[in-house]
């Protein structure tokens, strides 16, 4: 059975942060993807890349929140 999730392409922020392609839900609003301690914020651009899982959408980082504690 073919997966029909929409899914997106991390550009950006930390070269640790694992997993570059994504589930999105919806379609082009902000992530928020947790990572250490925080959350890295990426935003939908215009752009599209040719994948391994399809030609998906590009989401680029743009700001780190950090969790209080």
């Amino acid at each position: 059975m073919a997966d029909t999730a929409a899914k997106a392409v991390l550009e950006g922020g930390p070269d640790e942060l694992a997993g570059r392609i994504v589930p999105i839900d919806p379609p082009g609003t902000e992530l928020k993807i947790p990572f250490r301690n925080g959350y890295e914020h990426f935003r939908a651009t215009d752009r599209q890349q040719k994948t391994s899982e399809g030609t998906l959408p590009v989401y680029e980082w743009w700001e780190r929140t950090e969790l209080p504690g």
